[in-house]
Parts: C-alpha cells; sequence; structure tokens
C-alpha cells in the first residue's frame, strides 16, 4: 500500500455498515453454513472509499465493515479468516483454535495497514488469541473489492452472486465450496 491512512466520511461509514448487513444477511440465507465452517474475507478499505485497491487504506472504512462482520460470523458459531493484503501474500489472521483444529502452521508476523492491510489489522487486533497462517482451504468466502480470496478455498469454489453487490464503493462477491463429483457417467451423487 502507498500513501497514508484516510478517513471515511461518517455517512459512507454507515452505509458500509448496512450495506456489510445486507450481503451477509443474504449469503448466509443462501449458504446456511453450519457452526464450525471457517469463512474467509479479503476486504480493501481503500476499494470501499472509491479508491484503488492498495492506495487508500481507511481504518475507519474497515472497522465500519469489521465491526458487524464480526458480529454476524460469532452469532453463527463460524470461524473468520481474514485474508491479509499482498505484501504479506495474502495470509490469513484467523483464532488460534482454528489454527490448531485443522493443524495449521502459524508463521510470525503482525499485520499493519500498510503491511497487511486496514481490515487484516483490525481482526489480528479483535481476536481472542490471533494467529497468523499462510494458507487456509475455506468453506465459504466474502470477496470484497477484488482482494482474491481463490487461493483460500477448498477445491471446488462456487461463485455466488449477491442481489446487494457493493460494500460502500467496493464490488462483493460471494462462494461457497462443495465436495467434487468424481466417478463419471455410473456414480450417483447425493442430493446435499
Amino acid at each position: 500500500m502507498t500513501g497514508s491512512l484516510h478517513a471515511c466520511d461518517p455517512a459512507l461509514c454507515e452505509k458500509i455498515r448496512e450495506d456489510m448487513l445486507q450481503v451477509l444477511n443474504e449469503f448466509f440465507e443462501k449458504t446456511s453454513p453450519a457452526p464450525g465452517k471457517i469463512l474467509v474475507v479479503g476486504c480493501s478499505s481503500s476499494e470501499m472509499i472509491g479508491g484503488q485497491i492498495g492506495h487508500l487504506s481507511s481504518l475507519d472504512a474497515a472497522q465500519a465493515a469489521f465491526d458487524v462482520l464480526y458480529e454476524e460470523v460469532k452469532k453463527r458459531g463460524l470461524f473468520l479468516a481474514v485474508q491479509c493484503c499482498e505484501h504479506l501474500n495474502r495470509a490469513i489472521v484467523t483464532e488460534e483454535a482454528l489454527v490448531q483444529r485443522e493443524r495449521l502452521d502459524p508463521v510470525c508476523v503482525i499485520p499493519q495497514p500498510k503491511a497487511g492491510g486496514s481490515f487484516a489489522t483490525l481482526a489480528y487486533h479483535a481476536f481472542e488469541a490471533p494467529c497468523v497462517v499462510e494458507h487456509i482451504r475455506a468453506d465459504l468466502g466474502l470477496d470484497i473489492g477484488g482482494t482474491l480470496i481463490g487461493m483460500h478455498l477448498r477445491d471446488v469454489a462456487v461463485p455466488l452472486h449477491l442481489s446487494t453487490n457493493r460494500i460502500g464503493e467496493a464490488s462483493v462477491l460471494g462462494a461457497y465450496t462443495r465436495p467434487k463429483y468424481i466417478g463419471g457417467e455410473r456414480a450417483v451423487y447425493r442430493e446435499d
């Protein structure tokens, strides 16, 4: 990221909160995730306030989105995995409990607004026992602002277009994953 941190207009921050809640309500209604599933989120605060990814970082905008997301994720018993920016190779900030459950290898880094991104920085400081890993295989994903979360989703990711497709000024695309279909024409597949 380049440049300094930017303030978010209070009206835009409120819109970001409202948009995030609307996106999450539809996303969770369409995906119905079971408790314990992993949701990976990449979020560009720059894009949310109308800038180019990596060039207009805003802790205010990131906080507005993160607060809503974290509350909704905790209500559903999900694990949140927050993707850092490219300067930390899109590493993941999550809870130590998930790292232990999934037997992931932690790395030594603390995200900062200009090396990890504003959203990942806030996640690191909000989590009870934050831990950073290089890779994760998430069940669900939200890409806010073109952050390219695909590398952290399970193998068969299915795009999910939402009727609310913007948070602030950033585009939003959801995804869920499904098991691979194998076996060819003789195979029988479960309907669920």
